[in-house]
């Protein structure tokens, strides 16, 4: 075993780690910021049309991220309804679920790790290193957070929309 395959054992454990301590934090009570909420929902939906475009001649894989887009609605719209929206003298806060979207922003990562190390273990061999959008698996993965995070991006911008009107009608 190489020095560099060491260090890549020691450190994917590090790394997903980190990027699940800075989830966790990030799933806590927040000031809903309408302008995050617009660039949200264009960046996820952005996630899921970019490779859609790339798989017209792939059925198989673009089935897979529209089913994963699907689940990924249907959890957002779960974790909306256990959401605590708040309107406060200081401004409108929202409390996502916090293991659901953890648990929705992991599997992603857990398939770019894997698709990572599959490209470090291809590294010196004559197989091609394999493109995101070639696997069923990580499609389904990638439509299910991406869709689960634009749901919600989504919501929140309607309700702040609505609270908007409210305000205005009183």
């Amino acid at each position: 075993m190489s020095l560099t395959t060491l260090a890549l054992i020691a450190l994917v454990p590090l790394l997903i780690w980190r990027i699940h301590s800075r989830l966790k934090h990030q799933m806590t009570r927040q000031r809903s910021i309408l302008s995050r909420h617009y660039t949200g929902l264009f960046v996820f939906v952005v996630m899921i049309l970019i490779p859609a475009s790339e798989l017209g001649d792939r059925p198989f894989q673009l089935a897979a991220l529209a089913a994963g887009a699907i689940g990924g609605i249907a959890l957002g719209t779960y974790g909306l309804r256990r959401t605590r929206f708040e309107d406060t003298p200081e401004g409108y806060f929202f409390t996502p679920p916090s293991r659901m979207g953890i648990l929705v922003a992991m599997v992603l990562v857990a398939r770019v790790v894997y698709l990572g190390i599959e490209i470090y273990m291809n590294q010196g061999s004559n197989r091609p290193n394999p493109r995101f959008t070639d696997s069923p698996i990580t499609m389904l993965c990638l439509g299910l957070t991406a869709a689960y995070f634009a749901t919600f991006s989504a919501a929140l911008m309607r309700w702040r929309q609505r609270m908007r009107k409210e305000i205005g009608d009183s």
